[in-house]
């Protein structure tokens, strides 16, 4: 069994960045459902989504460990 994230940074920041999940996947270009499986672990990240996602974010690259690895 792989290791299992939690992305509890990384929901937080899209809740201060962006006030709702539902309002992050919009200008993410995602359905709502595709980030909930990403933050939960069900889907994972691609380093194109780590790079969209963090700039959106505004994560800097020193950072992604921080969100995307924790």
């Amino acid at each position: 069994m792989g290791l299992k994230y939690k992305y509890l940074k990384l929901r937080g920041r899209i809740i201060e960045k962006f006030g709702s999940q539902g309002k992050f996947a919009e200008a993410i270009r995602l359905s709502e459902n595709s980030v909930s499986k990403k933050l939960t672990g069900n889907s994972g990240f691609s380093q194109e989504d780590i790079e969209k996602w963090s700039y959106l974010l505004e994560i800097s690259k020193e950072e992604y460990g921080l969100y995307f690895f924790a």
